[in-house]
């Protein structure tokens, strides 16, 4: 009776040897999903074709994400929104060549394809000041962004200067209705 007492107990400890083996498994799987990367190949380069359009520009909001930092422009009413996006040494506004300064270790020269003012009556549906951050925008704590600065809105387009931590690559997407600016934290993917 006693050696089957004591396999029975042999074989209750290996079963429960098996199955905390098994659930520290399932338990290291899903941290090892969060290390997943964040997506690359954006590149640093030029992005974009025709800025100008004929719908108001009427937001500018940013947000933190795991992989990047996000800045999007509401263009309600519109399709899809022009743009023509590049880093620049300077930003210089496009109306007058005035030299704005940007904070950050480079500056990507944001141009949409949407005015800041109504087209027909010249009212302003934007209330950015030039030279100046971009109201309601406040990019304190973020990874990547490091400064916004309003350069005007001239001839059916709105420029914007985004000041960044480094050269960082970045992607454009067109949403109806709105344009995503997204740039990453780094060049390897990962977070």
């Amino acid at each position: 009776m006693r050696r089957i007492g004591a396999t029975m107990a042999a074989l209750v400890l290996t079963g429960a040897g098996s199955v905390m083996a098994a659930t520290a498994a399932d338990a290291a799987t899903p941290a090892a999903a969060r290390v997943t990367a964040c997506p690359t190949g954006w590149g640093s380069g030029a992005k974009g074709g025709a800025t100008t359009g004929a719908v108001p520009l009427e937001n500018v909001r940013t947000g933190r994400h795991d992989c990047f930092d996000r800045m999007v422009f509401d263009v309600p009413g519109s399709g899809s929104v022009g743009y023509y996006v590049r880093y620049v040494a300077r930003l210089t506004q496009t109306a007058t060549g005035r030299y704005i300064p940007v904070g950050g270790g480079a500056v990507l020269d944001v141009r949409v394809g949407a005015p800041a003012y109504d087209p027909e009556t010249g009212t302003p549906t934007y209330p950015g000041r030039v030279g100046r951050t971009l109201p309601g925008v406040n990019v304190s704590g973020y990874r990547t962004f490091k400064d916004t600065r309003y350069a005007g809105s001239f001839e059916g387009e709105t420029q914007i200067g985004l000041g960044v931590r480094a050269r960082l690559p970045f992607r454009v997407t067109q949403l109806p209705g709105r344009l995503v600016v997204d740039v990453a934290h780094n060049w390897t993917g990962s977070r």
